[in-house]
């Protein structure tokens, strides 16, 4: 699932001051730039995914200037070794995300704030955690990985369940890596991200990541 919509309201006063200024600046993007950046994105995760050659991957649909554009799952589909899937979330009643998997933009439904999900049987929330590969959306990403999203923490749920083991990728746009997030204890963070000049960035999570507690929110995204 992409992060809500860009008129959606942005919470947690903490963040508010740099969403919205890289709201501001992907709304700037002309539509030249966007379909450049998504290309980009899209060719790097591409060849990512050939190179692991994943037997579930979880990703979303992006919406608005989000990187990777539109055409993201069914790109990803295509690159996917044969009898592979590919998950997208929907969002649950408590803000929660479930999975199901893609059978195509004629599967998919509107679910409001922009958003389609898929209309395929629901896997439950834990099918994440038998993915090879995670797709996440952010509005920016720090080196040490910690992920700035819209402020309800669903993806900091479904990143939670994530094996560390597995790659967590965020595809951003160029000027979207940072120097340093605030982060929170919820915070999850992801261990590499794709920019549409840089490529695949591994990042070092290990240092300066505010550690995971049970503490803090119990819903949102």
């Amino acid at each position: 699932m992409p992060e809500f919509a860009e008129d959606a309201e942005v919470t947690h006063d903490a963040k508010r001051t740099v969403r919205v200024e890289l709201l501001a600046r992907r709304r700037a993007l002309t539509e030249t730039e966007r379909r450049s950046a998504a290309a980009r994105v899209q060719d790097e995760l591409v060849a990512l995914v050939r190179r692991l050659r994943p037997i579930r991957v979880a990703a979303y649909l992006p919406v608005g200037s989000e990187p990777g554009g539109a055409q993201l799952p069914a790109v990803l589909a295509d690159a996917v070794p044969a009898g592979a899937q590919l998950l997208l979330p929907v969002l649950c009643d408590d803000l929660d995300l479930d999975w199901a998997p893609w059978a195509g933009p004629q599967a998919l439904a509107a679910a409001g704030r922009g958003i389609r999900e898929p209309t395929t049987p629901r896997l439950g929330p834990t099918a994440i955690t038998s993915a090879d590969l995670v797709v996440v959306p952010a509005l920016a990403v720090d080196r040490r990985g910690v992920r700035l999203g819209r402020g309800g923490g669903s993806y900091d749920r479904a990143l939670a369940r994530v094996p560390t083991t597995v790659l967590t990728v965020a595809p951003l746009h160029d000027g979207e890596l940072l120097d340093a997030l605030p982060a929170e204890r919820h915070d999850r963070p992801v261990r590499a991200v794709v920019t549409p000049t840089g490529g695949l960035l591994p990042l070092d999570i290990l240092s300066g990541v505010v550690p995971h507690t049970s503490a803090g929110r119990t819903g949102g995204r």
